[in-house]
């Protein structure tokens, strides 16, 4: 400790410790922080919300199982609300990477709550009396269960509460344009080449049905982890907790949260593992590939304006370029590529966490708290942005459906008429004099005006059946 900064002396098992006189937490607390200098990275808010609400839980389960007396519970109840309510955010100090079993952040939390309960009742910060971080505040717990428990609270609670409303605005959004440009009839693109025409808005009909599905992706992995581990304490067997503990925790963490939350079946499979972090995380990669595959369509769509697609235009928000006058770049969905860039990495570090199960315990939790709920808090943002600065304000341009007469692919309608090798011919043809498909079957078949206006029909198209079923005279 410098100098100028005021201490006061907090013991653990292995000794004594100065740690600043303004801080809530202890000796464990001090000594994870000396021994793990790494990075700037500290558990984000809504994963020590999720611990607090444990610890609330807790303490509220064995004051009706008769392990705690009132006063001491409701000292400890009022310093976990605060710690859930953000006030106490200051005092959580902890590396991301640290013992694997994330052991040093849950006696952070313990330590802080028990000093700021001893400090409610009069107490003496430091004293452990008359609340102790361990015989108190975590009684029936270990951080064996109680972490992988905090992860996957956390992430249901960000997954119901702010990435599931985010992408349902998107998907709204996307559906919204869908409908708009339902009319505008342009010429699809497979292989990056011409193909058949497509509806401007088929396209984001696509783009709509990827984000829908992801939501059902979404609400099938929240399944997983509503189930959690607590009760099992060190190593699943449920050592020095009483066997109505969880159930009762799990049941009044329920009625705070709003959705279930339930003690697992099989608390050997939930402490020694991470699988469910890893559906989910698997989950969270397949929506931001969804993304990028959606941005980058838009980027595409909206490029030039002379040089490129140009076949919608995207709402201009800033200024592209700090050399060339007037360009404006697609930055809104050049950001959401980034997010899905990031979050497709955070999957490999999770998947990587995810095979680090040793025996009875998992030694990777806290990057795995960690890069799971930045996935899911980047997502959510991004979509939101994504949805109210870029789809929201897209526009169509004439470019699309000035291009589908020039088209090479609508040959294709011409197939059940005159055969596959005539109809290349024809393409072939067109493509080498420039001259459109129209005007080169008029010189080549016998098929009247009448009829190539009905085959040649571009909406005709776009609509399956329609096409093949037409019947000449």
């Amino acid at each position: 400790m410098t100098e100028n900064i005021k201490v006061r002396v907090e013991r653990d098992s292995m000794g004594e410790l100065q740690v600043p006189s303004d801080r809530y937490y202890g000796a464990q607390t001090m000594r994870a922080v000396l021994n793990f200098p790494i990075s700037n990275l500290r558990f984000p808010q809504s994963f020590i919300r999720a611990l607090g609400l444990i610890k609330l839980t807790a303490v509220q389960t064995n004051q009706e199982l008769g392990l705690i007396e009132e006063s001491l519970a409701n000292a400890i109840s009022q310093a976990a609300m605060e710690v859930v309510n953000g006030d106490l955010t200051d005092h959580f100090v902890v590396d991301i990477f640290q013992t694997g079993s994330g052991t040093s952040t849950n006696m952070n939390i313990n330590e802080v709550i028990s000093n700021r309960a001893i400090e409610i009742l009069g107490g003496v910060l430091g004293s452990r009396d008359p609340v102790h971080p361990n015989d108190h505040v975590n009684i029936g717990q270990s951080s064996n269960d109680v972490i992988p428990t905090a992860i996957h609270v956390a992430a249901l609670t960000e997954i119901n509460n702010a990435l599931i409303p985010a992408l349902t605005h998107l998907h709204s959004e996307l559906q919204g344009r869908a409908t708009d440009f339902e009319s505008v009839i342009k010429t699809g693109r497979t292989h990056l080449q011409d193909a058949t025409p497509i509806r401007l808005g088929q396209e984001f009909q696509g783009h709509a049905g990827q984000i829908e599905r992801g939501i059902k992706r979404l609400n099938r992995v929240a399944d997983s982890l509503a189930e959690v581990a607590l009760g099992g304490t060190a190593v699943g067997t449920g050592v020095n907790t009483n066997p109505d503990f969880a159930k009762e925790v799990c049941k009044k963490l329920s009625e705070e949260l709003g959705f279930t939350i339930r003690e697992t079946d099989n608390h050997f499979q939930a402490q020694s593992s991470l699988d469910a972090s890893v559906e989910a995380s698997g989950t969270l990669k397949t929506i931001a590939v969804s993304l990028m595959k959606i941005a980058n369509d838009v980027r595409w769509l909206g490029s030039g304006p002379r040089g490129g697609i140009g076949e919608i235009a995207l709402p201009e928000v800033q200024p592209g370029s700090s050399i060339m006058p007037g360009k404006v770049n697609p930055v809104i969905p050049e950001s959401v590529c980034q997010v899905a860039a990031q979050v497709i990495g955070n999957d490999s570090a999770i998947t990587i966490a995810g095979q680090s199960g040793n025996f009875e315990i998992n030694v990777m939790m806290p990057i795995t708290a960690y890069n799971l709920l930045q996935s899911i808090e980047i997502l959510s943002t991004s979509s939101q942005n994504f949805s109210d600065q870029c789809i929201a304000g897209l526009q169509s341009t004439e470019r699309g459906p000035d291009m589908v007469e020039r088209g090479l692919a609508i040959a294709t309608t011409l197939v059940p008429h005159i055969g596959y090798d005539s109809s290349a011919a024809i393409a072939k043809e067109a493509k080498l004099t420039g001259k459109t498909i129209r005007e080169v079957a008029r010189e080549r078949t016998n098929l009247s005006e009448t009829d190539l206006e009905l085959i040649l029909n571009p909406e005709s198209m776009t609509e399956p059946g329609l096409g093949s079923g037409i019947s000449l005279g």
